[in-house]
């Protein structure tokens, strides 16, 4: 199948320098959206797909091939800009003439497969298929014209008399063409209209005079059919997306404290009794084991949660891996990686950057472990630092099973601390603490006798 996306408009009303097919619903363009769905139709896994741009330059193109690098794309630029049928014209040196064509729209991002899938079967016999829909207020939007009960025509509303603007049965652009007649049917527009523009709409004229069949086909639900032209609609559809995706969890059995407060931004994988609350943001891919408690207001990208572990509110969470009943948070945040095995804790107020954690260690408050290999059992003290940085290379900490890491202490990497250790509170660590044995750096502590406190001075 020949798939042409339409993605050459200004998008005055978005008020952005940025293309309007650019702008992202969950994370992800709109025109990436849309590519994504052609790839799932069942029969199109060869699809030749041609995007058509035009304002904002290279943009789109160079944005595709980073976001979408192992798919091979056509791109056809549209300059000057003269209408959607003119837009459409310039895929022409892409299409197989064997196949129909689907016309797709970068700024409509959220048409399911499935009822794409229904307008190819309507498309077949060579036949002309268009994805049409009833809107109670169908104000602006190109309507369908039948005769009999047959599509003949499809009138703009700038074009349409008083009795065409009051079928409520609209265009929504999308259609499946037979690819030698649609190429027929292009070179012979005209731009005489309101618009001056060269309408791919007037193709169904020009079918009904070859006598080819015109179909329809009609979306599982009206918001697959929305564009976006402003910023309005840009959030509006977004809220849409995660309401669908939300809806999906909670047949999965996921336990959501309020639907309407979750955003989630790539894909998010959940096992069996997982709950989270209100106001988090899963970026990437997330997987979120059997029994994970996810608390208010975290954000997590890219990381694995283990089995009945616990995030409190407000932590982050970055291409982290999380094992087995853990305890993270609140205010926690787990950098990029960081691997923690079953029943870590990591309290509030504690980062930890590219370390690793074994089984059933604790930093429970204000501390920093970067470039950390950190064993079993181990207690590390609030206001503790791995001190991993000269200012030009990082070097790693090394804590063995069982040591403790007194309150306040700093470890200048590289360093070990031997299993069993003892760090005393306050020390700041520059050699190896051998195992089994208690290691203190501090200045001694003295009591001056007859001092007394200042005050103030009277002016």
């Amino acid at each position: 199948m020949n798939v042409v996306i339409l993605a050459a408009g200004m998008g005055k009303r978005m008020q952005s320098a940025l293309p309007k097919v650019l702008h992202t619903i969950a994370g992800k363009p709109m025109l990436v959206h849309v590519i994504e769905t052609a790839k799932l139709l069942h029969d199109n896994q060869h699809a030749n797909i041609c995007v058509v741009y035009g304002h904002g330059g290279e943009q789109v193109p160079l944005a595709l091939t980073l976001a979408l690098p192992d798919l091979k794309l056509a791109f056809a630029k549209q300059e000057p800009q003269l209408g959607t049928g003119h837009a459409v014209a310039q895929a022409i040196p892409y299409w197989d003439d064997a196949v129909p064509t689907l016309i797709l729209y970068g700024d409509v991002p959220l048409t399911r497969a499935s009822s794409l899938q229904r307008l190819v079967e309507a498309a077949e016999h060579n036949q002309l298929a268009i994805l049409t829909a009833h809107m109670d207020d169908p104000s602006g939007l190109g309507r369908i014209i039948r005769v009999d009960g047959k599509i003949t025509r499809i009138v703009e509303q700038k074009d349409a008399n008083e009795d065409e603007r009051a079928v409520t049965e609209i265009n929504t652009g999308i259609m499946v063409a037979p690819t030698k007649h649609l190429k027929k049917w292009l070179s012979n527009l005209s731009n005489k209209n309101a618009q001056g523009e060269y309408y791919l709409t007037d193709i169904v004229a020009s079918a009904v005079a070859d006598g080819i069949t015109i179909t329809s086909a009609q979306p599982d639900a009206i918001w697959e059919t929305l564009g976006v032209n402003s910023k309005i609609q840009l959030a509006e559809l977004e809220r849409i997306h995660q309401k669908n995706i939300a809806l999906k969890l909670l047949e999965q059995g996921v336990t959501l404290l309020d639907p309407a407060r979750i955003d989630v931004r790539g894909e998010l994988s959940c096992g069996q009794d997982v709950s989270i609350d209100v106001g988090c943001v899963f970026e990437g891919k997330v997987v979120l084991a059997d029994g994970v408690k996810i608390g208010a207001h975290c954000v997590i990208k890219n990381a694995q949660i283990g089995a009945q572990s616990e995030i409190k509110p407000f932590c982050h969470i970055e291409e982290a891996l999380v094992g087995e009943l853990a305890q993270i948070g609140p205010y926690a945040r787990l950098r990029p990686g960081t691997n923690l095995a079953e029943g870590v804790h990591i309290g509030n107020f504690v980062e930890v950057k590219n370390s690793q954690i074994a089984a059933h260690s604790k930093a429970n408050h204000l501390a920093y472990l970067g470039d950390a290999t950190i064993g079993s059992r181990v207690n590390i003290g609030a206001g503790t630092i791995t001190c991993n940085y000269d200012g030009v290379n990082k070097f790693r900490t090394v804590i063995e099973d069982d040591a403790f890491i007194g309150s306040d202490s700093q470890l200048i990497a590289p360093v070990t601390v031997g299993k069993g250790a003892t760090l005393g509170a306050g020390t700041t660590l520059s050699k190896d603490a051998p195992e089994g044995k208690l290691t203190v750096s501090r200045a001694r502590q003295v009591t001056l006798e007859g001092w007394q406190r200042p005050v103030k001075i009277k002016k």
